[in-house]
């Protein structure tokens, strides 16, 4: 079950290499507006939005006559500094959600656990595969985005490449479909859970 609450953010964030906007509903339906300047992020954020039924709406502009890395890792700060604000003090939520997802030939878990301290697995990107890339966008920089995400969201997230083919664009999408399906499920709230889920009394 999702809050009733209004757990909503909107983020802005200007450097001199990036320009971003953010506005996501966590309580949402899975729309979602992306441009981002990096079409293969727009695409894996666009499921990312659908499957995790967060309405997300993005603009972004960057120095991508460079390269796409101060806009991919800014993109992933934006989002995880949305996701804590719209979460506030993370009352009743479910805190821990898993996902297993398969795309073809690709095979994805990700365990999450919103603990308040930021961890990603990096074993995922130390494949041999790890250089192939589709419209110039890996894996590397799927785990880029997630750890900007991460440091600005403060979870453990673990994400075990499970099976993998040839086809990199299923692996990575199978990435950000299971991501979104495990965040949805500890993100929910749970009516059981009364207060902050940690014997801290805070996360």
């Amino acid at each position: 079950m999702k809050s009733s609450k209004n757990r909503k953010a909107k983020i802005v964030r200007k450097t001199h290499e990036t320009d971003i906007s953010i506005v996501l509903d966590v309580d949402g339906r899975g729309k979602s507006k992306i441009k981002t300047g990096i079409p293969f992020l727009d695409h894996m954020l666009t499921l990312f939005s659908k499957h995790g039924l967060f309405d997300l709406e993005i603009k972004a502009r960057g120095d991508l006559d460079v390269d796409m890395h101060h806009t991919n890792e800014d993109v992933g700060i934006c989002m995880g500094q949305a996701f804590e604000k719209a979460l506030a003090d993370k009352k009743g939520i479910r805190r821990f959600g898993e996902k297993t997802v398969p795309m073809d030939d690709a095979l994805v878990r990700v365990v999450i656990d919103i603990s308040g301290r930021p961890f990603i697995n990096s074993q995922w990107s130390d494949k041999p595969y790890e250089t192939r890339d589709v419209e110039g966008y890996n894996l590397e920089y799927a785990r880029q985005f997630f750890q900007a995400m991460v440091n600005k969201f403060p979870m453990t997230m673990n994400v075990s490449i499970l099976s993998a083919g040839p086809d990199m664009h299923h692996l990575i999408e199978a990435i950000f479909k299971s991501a979104a399906k495990a965040l949805d499920e500890a993100t929910q709230i749970d009516p059981r859970v009364k207060g902050i889920p940690s014997t801290k009394g805070r996360l």
